[in-house]
């Protein structure tokens, strides 16, 4: 119920459905006056959503920083890298599909080609209401391995459907065999922070490496602080589904 529930409250709770509702309200209700501020609001926040430089701010704000190669140091046993990065809707199925967080397979890949991490654990079963059969930790590790990662170096866990089950998932197939100080969490910047509570709360306590980032160097250009942009908007969905995630899982117990 909780994994159904938080799809459709994160499908709800889009800035572009938000505005496309009271655009549409403001077209079909009879009152005057409701239909003068329902117009309003809507393109005010159609304006603000597709700011550059306000969700960029916000942005800036949330992500957890990166980490520099240079500046680990530490050695690691286990990278621990999340899944949600994969596109198993897609046609042919003859290959994996990544999306624009890939960089959480190719910094994980290089992290490990550097010596940084002996092994990778790759956690994550389907995200998705459907299930489609396939499982986004075995495409991701089949990845690693046409990358020229070892398969003795790669394992998987692919029954976890959130970041709170991949914690505790995680937690059972290490305990016993290492520890958390030899684990180093690999995720992308903006889910760090829901992330690294999960395995806190978990009693499992992770160093962490934040990839793919969204938000850029502070800008003060005519496009970035006042031409509307449908990258802004993208950002904001996710900015938003994170910061409602993160209060559900305060709410499930789940950090």
């Amino acid at each position: 119920m909780f994994f159904f529930l938080s799809k459709t409250i994160n499908f709800l709770t889009m800035p572009l459905v938000i505005i496309c509702v009271l655009l549409l309200l403001s077209v079909f209700l009879r009152s005057v006056r409701w239909k003068y501020w329902l117009l309003r609001t809507g393109i005010a926040l159609l304006l603000f959503c597709s700011n550059d430089f306000i969700v960029n701010e916000f942005m800036r704000a949330w992500e957890v920083p990166p980490t520099p190669f240079a500046e680990i140091k530490k050695h690691y046993r286990w990278g621990i890298l999340l899944s949600g990065v994969t596109k198993s809707e897609m046609e042919p199925k003859d290959r994996v599909y990544l999306t624009q967080g890939a960089d959480r397979v190719t910094h994980t890949f290089q992290l490990y080609k550097e010596r940084f991490i002996d092994k990778i654990l790759v956690s994550g079963g389907s995200g998705s209401l459907v299930d489609t059969g396939k499982r986004e930790a075995d495409e991701i590790a089949s990845v690693l391995v046409m990358m020229g990662a070892k398969p003795e170096d790669i394992i998987t866990e692919n029954n976890s459907r959130n970041t709170h089950e991949s914690a505790l998932e995680v937690k059972s197939l290490l305990a016993g065999q290492s520890n958390p100080g030899e684990c180093l969490l690999i995720t992308s910047s903006f889910h760090m922070r829901r992330s690294a509570a999960c395995f806190r709360r978990v009693g499992w306590p992770l160093d962490t490496f934040s990839t793919n980032f969204l938000s850029h160097k502070r800008k003060f250009t005519i496009d970035v602080l006042l031409i509307p942009k449908l990258e802004a908007l993208g950002a904001w969905h996710v900015l938003i589904k994170e910061w409602v995630g993160y209060v559900a899982y305060a709410m499930a117990g789940y950090i």
